[in-house]
């Protein structure tokens, strides 16, 4: 599952983007992406794994739901049933 989210661009600054992906590993895990940064420019990758498939996805639920909050907006969804993966 993917996600990509980004803020609303300014005249001044370049938008800034967060991108979410929830994989399966060849061992039977959960491995959950972050990756944010600006358009652009720098970002930074944060990984975290799990052991169980629903650990990983409230991880992945609680990471987009607080991205969401923070008034980014979703741009491109993978591997979701709805916009909002519900």
């Amino acid at each position: 599952m993917r996600l990509y989210l980004q803020t609303q661009p300014t005249s001044a600054d370049a938008p800034r983007y967060v991108q979410i992906v929830l994989e399966q590993d060849l061992l039977g895990g959960w491995t959950l992406y972050r990756e944010t940064g600006t358009q652009g420019g720098k970002a930074t990758l944060r990984r975290e794994q799990f052991l169980e498939r629903d650990a990983a996805m409230a991880a992945f639920e609680k990471a987009r739901d607080s991205q969401l909050k923070r008034g980014y907006r979703l741009m491109f969804s993978q591997g979701l049933d709805g916009p909002h993966g519900r």
